[in-house]
């Protein structure tokens, strides 16, 4: 049954597919199920994070080239497929006010025509379940928000041979169901945080909850919780690959396995779109699918 079923993630950027969903996807691997990671962007204007590669002259001059070696290694590590939509890397506007977004980037394409690329290759690999962010991006960078608002349009799109002929974008097709990503929650930040402060270690959460303070995040419902646990080594691995993007050494890694795997060893979904029946809360982005498949 299982090689039938087909899950897509639609990411911004190459080290998104690696720190969002990264274990559930590992785990329906496992099981047999087709994963693509559609990536929308090169991260050609990514800052370099790790501060171990900071002031390589080689990666800043070949910032595009090494990302796609590191989505390579990521990919691999995670057992998926994976195409890029080849659109350009918008940046992370700083400063007050912000600066206008550069000429030609993806944040600024236009949305329906933007999508068509992204109905393609729905229809080429016709995915049941389809995963993206919310109409915040998760975080409010501009290719989030952008991949948000393709990938809303692509899952009409791809079932409507008017805007988006056959001819062009392949023979229609009707994916059943649309995910959020909510992995970063403020359940389990808190839960990991407390967990850590009760074992008499240094939580690295405390900041991020002031943030969320801070910044008033909307609280999201989290439809679907998917056991995954035994695939969050898999997952550090793959987000370890983007070494331009994470430093092994920083805050993405100072809980210890056994307490993720311990306190929260789920990751967390908001069930957007569904064609099909399906009972809240949910353990499986194929529930209400896999009987049919």
């Amino acid at each position: 049954m299982t090689d039938q079923l087909r899950l897509m993630a639609v990411h911004a950027h190459p080290d998104d597919e690696s720190s969002k969903g990264a274990a559930t996807m590992a785990k329906y691997v496992s099981e047999g199920v087709d994963v693509l990671v559609v990536t929308c962007t090169g991260g050609e204007r990514g800052s370099i994070l790790n501060p171990k590669l900071q002031g390589d002259k080689y990666i800043e001059e070949h910032i595009h080239e090494v990302r796609k070696k590191e989505m390579d290694e990521a990919r691999e590590i995670l057992g998926v497929k994976q195409e890029w939509l080849g659109f350009i890397d918008s940046g992370l506007p700083e400063g007050d006010p912000l600066p206008p977004l550069p000429d030609g980037c993806f944040a600024l394409e236009d949305v329906d025509k933007a999508a068509g690329e992204l109905v393609k290759q729905i229809r080429s690999f016709r995915p049941q379940v389809i995963t993206t962010y919310d109409e915040n991006g998760g975080y409010p960078h501009p290719d989030h928000i952008m991949t948000h608002k393709i990938s809303m349009v692509a899952f009409e799109g791809a079932d409507d041979a008017v805007k988006y002929p056959e001819s062009e974008f392949g023979p229609v097709y009707r994916p059943s169901k649309l995910y959020y990503n909510q992995g970063f929650n403020r359940p389990r930040t808190e839960a990991l945080h407390h967990a850590m402060l009760d074992r008499g270690l240094e939580s690295p959460y405390g900041d991020w909850l002031k943030r969320w303070d801070e910044f008033g995040q909307k609280e999201r419902t989290l439809t679907t919780h998917v056991p995954c646990a035994d695939f969050y080594e898999i997952r550090d691995k793959a987000l370890i690959a983007h070494a331009t993007q994470i430093d092994p050494d920083g805050g993405w890694f100072r809980v210890p396995m056994e307490v993720q795997k311990e306190v929260w060893p789920t990751e967390e979904y908001e069930l957007a779109k569904s064609r099909v029946d399906t009972s809240l809360p949910e353990d499986d982005l194929f529930a209400g699918i896999r009987d049919n498949a």
